[in-house]
């Protein structure tokens, strides 16, 4: 009887301090490293930390970046390299992101999707510009990774001309 007591008295201790409860939380919310890699990386932006904003890039010669100026970077080294050099001319950084998306496409791969808007004074003069991004993670060991970045400006400014398919067509 006093075992069958001291197996109740632990249960509830288990139960009432919520110790069950961090366990069941991650189950429910299986994107929760996916966006704190994400806010990692705004973060890192924000505080114009390329070490910070490179530790959530896959490591590797393959990864992927389509530039908003509508380049792309091939090689986390050599987008290691970019970042060091504009990031010693650039400060007070400002970024806001709104729409954000998360999706889970399986326990080991997701995506984000997200608006964003940026101001930074870059070489000593004031820059401004926004657009649309999509990250793609995957999961590394116990680490989220973003092996790709696409990001895409809201204005083309002349830089390509608009195929028709993307004119935006009257409503009746």
């Amino acid at each position: 009887m006093k075992r069958l007591a001291l197996c109740v008295v632990l249960i509830s201790i288990f139960a009432f301090s919520g110790f069950g409860q961090k366990a069941s939380a991650a189950k429910i919310d299986p994107s929760k490293g996916v966006r704190e890699a994400f806010d990692r990386l705004i973060e890192g932006i924000k505080q114009v930390d390329a070490e910070k904003v490179m530790s959530v890039y896959e490591k590797s010669d393959r990864t992927l970046f389509f530039n908003n100026n509508g380049t792309a970077t091939i090689g986390w080294e050599t987008m290691k390299k970019n970042r060091d050099s504009s990031y010693a001319k650039t400060k007070d950084v400002t970024l806001d992101i709104t729409g954000l998306r998360v999706e889970m496409l399986s326990p080991t791969s997701a995506y984000v999707s997200c608006k964003w808007k940026q101001t930074q004074e870059f070489d000593g003069k004031l820059e401004s510009a926004s657009g649309r991004m999509t990250l793609i993670f995957k999961k590394i060991g116990k680490d989220w990774k973003v092996p790709h970045l696409h990001t895409s400006p809201d204005n083309i400014q002349g830089t390509r001309p608009l195929l028709d398919s993307e004119k935006e067509k009257p409503s009746n």
